[in-house]
């Protein structure tokens, strides 16, 4: 090969580096920029990521700040409703003893006079017989009639039981008036007796025999107390909660049992109020039921929890009541139960509150 064609060689082998060198450099920059644009992608995503995930994040925080206003709707919307059900049962047990009120004061004013004269009546005739003993035939045969002498003896006892009679309705239409106290928007000093004894009366129903359910005994351990200064109706409504579902309780024993072992441990509430001390009373209310486990106990006074079936009450009774004795009374209430040992319902209050 000549010179010339060794130059000419080398010139387009140097051309062919010179190309190779710019395919390279161009080769290494478009790594560069998609190794760049990899890297833009894996900050964009990652800024993508973290922007989902705090719209997650803040989603969540809105669905659950959603339920939690929802289950308060819920939550005032039944205290409402309960509320409600208590002011129309007192409203309904206050028009009814208003209602019978006047015509039984009628009656039990006027059976005294009543009473009075039948005694006059029956003097002036036994005075008539003394004076006048020959008496004619036709009043002889209607003194047989009406068997007189029966009539004198019956006449007063009749009247006795009609006067006894209508002081025990005097005496319901007080305890109706005394639970219902739709008027007593504040406190007042009242005694605490009075109102567990017009409970008892309006579920008297639910407590005394009847086909296929046996009496429920009612013992009533009443301390000395002082008049408790309270809320009177929402204490009711309180006591209307807790005997109502020691009803329920014991009743659901009963159906376990057979007659034999009713009879041996008959169904019963006990009723105990105490002064526990200077300025407290205690309430407890106990029944013999079957009692609650610990799972139970712990969820009894929240809101909708309940233990009985669908269609069986809001659930709101016992939260209901708690609220009442410990936010509007300023007190405790406690639950006391083991499976199998009964439940026992603590309430203490000041007896002096000063809580509005």
């Amino acid at each position: 090969m000549e010179p010339t064609d060794w130059e000419n060689r080398i010139k387009e082998l140097e051309k062919e580096n010179r190309i190779l060198r710019k395919k390279l450099e161009t080769s290494e920059s478009e790594r560069n920029q998609l190794e760049s644009l990899n890297q833009k992608k894996e900050s964009l995503l990652q800024i993508v990521t973290e922007e989902f995930r705090d719209s997650e994040n803040i989603l969540k925080a809105r669905m659950s700040t959603l339920e939690k206003a929802l289950e308060n709707q819920q939550t005032m919307q039944l205290k409402l409703i309960e509320a409600e059900k208590m002011s129309a049962l007192g409203i309904l047990v206050a028009g009814i003893a208003h209602e019978i009120n006047n015509p039984v004061n009628f009656i039990y004013g006027n059976i005294t006079y009543v009473n009075d004269y039948a005694g006059d009546i029956l003097k002036l005739l036994a005075m008539y017989q003394d004076r006048y003993p020959e008496i004619d035939a036709e009043i002889e045969a209607f003194i047989d009639k009406i068997d007189l002498n029966f009539l004198r003896e019956d006449l007063l006892k009749t009247l006795s039981s009609m006067k006894v009679g209508s002081e025990r309705i005097r005496e319901i239409v007080l305890t109706l008036r005394n639970f219902a106290r739709v008027d007593e928007a504040e406190k007042k000093p009242v005694n605490i007796h009075e109102g567990i004894d017009s409970t008892l009366l309006i579920l008297q129903n639910l407590t005394k025999e009847k086909p296929g359910h046996a009496a429920i005994k009612i013992v009533k351990n009443y301390g000395l107390l002082p008049k408790i200064e309270c809320y009177a109706g929402q204490l009711n409504q309180v006591f209307m909660n807790i005997i109502n579902n020691a009803v329920d309780a014991v009743r659901e024993r009963d159906q376990k049992l057979s007659i034999g072992e009713i009879e041996a441990n008959p169904s019963q509430i006990v009723i105990t109020t105490s002064i526990l001390s200077e300025n407290w009373t205690r309430i407890s209310i106990k029944d013999n039921g079957l009692g609650m486990n610990e799972t139970v106990k712990g969820k009894i006074f929240n809101p909708f929890f309940t233990t009985k079936p669908v269609g069986h009450g809001t659930g709101l009774g016992l939260s209901i009541s708690y609220q009442i004795v410990v936010d509007k009374h300023g007190g405790r209430l406690e639950c006391i139960s083991a499976m199998g040992e009964g439940t026992e319902f603590v309430i203490e209050i000041p007896i002096a509150n000063s809580r509005s």
